[in-house]
């Protein structure tokens, strides 16, 4: 199977005819269809799926659409004019109605399956059917395949209604949670972590559905009252939507013999992903080659990316919250927005999910991954069976993911401090900057966690680089000066450890800018690399909610706002957006639900 793109040229789409001329439906061309499926993809009640990769489904269109926002950087990016997305055809398609789209376009979406692991322990159970069969796209249905200069991209609609997958649910989306899918995925885009990306967002002015949420400044660890809500339907786009989990079914067949076709589609499954997202773009893994060899390369890209990924996560505060292998995308990008967050206060357990735990908290993400990528290589071997170098060579990249890892997180952390791991790596005095700098990093959490300081602020102000501890300062939550007494006492051992860390980190970055083998940096430069490295600006929750809550009345002014700033994460912005969306957490604010914690959001 080959996948193939056309030569990229520059176009601009102005209308749906212009978009539907870019149609190629590379996965149901390619890959097995549910035997059991209906062709007019009427299968919206709950059902098994034995095999097939996909479940061809019409998704429900919503009442009523109204246009809410659109990603203005992402539609220039892919050619598109601003004035379609408030276009009839284009609200009806990406609302849900495709049974009017032009040809080529396809008048049927898909739904694919997949398995469940967390934290690297396979669960059947949760499936309704106590058999694993049941796990899939409940509520996202893909609905268009298209090659857009070059570059091939999926978009699927999250909230189209159900599919075979729902588990009895109503396959809906509220206005809340898509807003905030919404902003947060062109926010990441931004931030230059890799991500699924927003294209539009509509709302229903006459259709709700009820959920359970928090009531006004609860502090109820889960939602304590049932509340009606706007349903809504945003799309999002990448280059495929495979999973972890979707390999892990797969495997799962092959390795039980379940179908006369499991191995055969285990492998078409592995090869579509190699297709999708290492052959065509990045140019990775050459089709030549073997399906052995193919897997081996495969396995190396992907912890590649899936170790950059997280530790960007940990650059900029971000906590994926229920990282399962069905929320871990092949393609080494952030997917699926339920309950995340980005963290205000530095805290290594933070975690905005309360079903969470500890196991997918903030600094213990780079250990959910290693159990997410141990399962994708489980998902590989049945294909490996016969070749026994091909897997010793797997094997050899499994047990090398926690050195990359380790890697990836020593390169991050050193450029958040103006560090350059390779001048510290090739000093004369390596032994030393070495030891100096894991001493720097050590005490630098025990300070930001004794403080506390809000993650964020801290490090944008450090890259500065003050001369003393004053503008570090606006980043600490506990400033005692107008405390008792004793509080000023502690208040003043603290500055003087702040300021000795602070004059070591200066040492240090001075002493690996000399020992560059290059040119010694000036610290204007370095300042001007950390701050692109270390964001002014992140999506906190608490400027989240005003704008899904003004949303309800059907003002969308903050969204915007909001759209404005979040996509502009590293830059000088203006005095008002400053003050507004510069600053520590307010106290009233810490332990609401919906604000610091939140139920896996719908």
């Amino acid at each position: 199977m080959t996948n193939r793109l056309p030569q990229k040229t520059s176009l601009t789409i102005s209308t749906l005819n212009d978009l539907a001329k870019l149609a190629n439906y590379s996965l149901m061309d390619t890959l097995n269809c549910d035997p059991e499926a209906t062709e007019n993809g009427a299968d919206h009640a709950p059902r098994q799926i034995f095999s097939g990769h996909y479940v061809p489904v019409n998704p429900t269109p919503i009442k009523d659409p109204e246009y809410v926002a659109h990603s203005k950087n992402f539609f220039s990016e892919l050619g598109f004019a601003d004035s379609m997305a408030e276009s009839s055809d284009f609200v009806r398609m990406f609302s849900g109605d495709i049974s009017q789209v032009p040809e080529p376009m396809r008048k049927v979406g898909w739904a694919s399956g997949y398995a469940l692991s967390i934290y690297g322990t396979e669960y059947i159970q949760q499936c309704p059917f106590q058999t694993g069969n049941g796990y899939g796209d409940g509520r996202a249905i893909s609905v268009l395949e298209a090659v857009i200069n070059g570059q091939r991209w999926e978009m699927q609609l999250k909230g189209g209604g159900r599919t075979p997958y729902c588990r009895g649910a109503d396959g809906r989306a509220v206005l809340r949670s898509s807003i905030r899918e919404f902003l947060a995925q062109e926010h990441m885009h931004a931030l230059g972590v890799p991500t699924s990306r927003s294209l539009s967002l509509y709302v229903s002015k006459t259709e709700t559905v009820k959920r359970p949420w928090y009531s006004q400044g609860s502090r109820s660890e889960n939602p304590d009252m049932l509340i009606s809500e706007a349903v809504a339907i945003s799309t999002r786009v990448a280059p495929s939507f495979i999973r972890v989990g979707q390999l892990e079914l797969f495997a799962r067949r092959a390795r039980k013999n379940e179908h006369p076709k499991a191995m055969e589609e285990l492998e078409k499954i592995v090869l579509h992903l190699i297709d999708r997202e290492y052959a065509v773009a990045a140019d990775v893994v050459d089709r030549q080659l073997t399906t052995p060899e193919k897997v081996v390369l495969l396995a190396r890209e992907f912890q590649r990316r899936l170790t950059s990924l997280v530790a960007n996560w940990i650059r900029v505060g971000f906590c994926q919250g229920n990282f399962n292998s069905d929320n871990c995308a092949v393609g080494g990008f952030t997917l699926d927005y339920g309950p995340f967050g980005f963290c205000d206060v530095f805290n290594p357990y933070y975690q905005p999910w309360t079903g969470g735990g500890r196991h997918f908290s903030f600094m213990n993400q780079p250990s959910a991954a290693q159990r997410n990528f141990d399962m994708f290589c489980s998902a590989l071997r049945p294909l490996l069976a016969s070749h026994q170098d091909c897997l010793l060579e797997l094997d050899e990249v499994q047990s090398g993911f926690s050195k990359v890892m380790h890697t990836q997180m020593d390169s991050m952390w050193a450029a958040k401090l103006g560090l350059d791991m390779g001048t510290l790596n090739t000093t004369s005095h390596q032994a030393l900057c070495k030891t100096l700098y894991k001493e720097l990093l050590s005490e630098l959490e025990t300070l930001m966690m004794q403080t506390p300081v809000d993650y964020t602020i801290f490090f944008r102000e450090l890259s500065s680089i003050p001369d003393d501890i004053g503008p570090l300062k606006k980043s600490f939550y506990n400033n005692m000066a107008h405390d008792s007494d004793p509080k000023k006492r502690e208040a003043k051992e603290m500055d003087k450890r702040w300021a000795a860390w602070l004059e070591k980190w200066k040492t240090l970055l001075n002493s690996a800018s000399d020992a560059s083998a290059t040119s010694s940096r000036s610290n204007e430069e370095i300042s001007r690399q950390m701050k692109l490295v270390n964001p002014k600006y992140i999506l906190r929750e608490w400027f989240v909610m005003p704008a899904y809550q003004q949303a309800t009345a059907g003002n969308y002014a903050l969204i915007r706002e909001l759209q404005d700033v979040m996509t502009q994460p590293y830059a000088e912005q203006s005095k008002d957006m400053e003050d507004k969306y510069y600053r520590l957490k307010p106290p009233e604010f810490f332990a609401v639900g919906g604000l610091s914690h939140l139920s896996c959001s719908s």
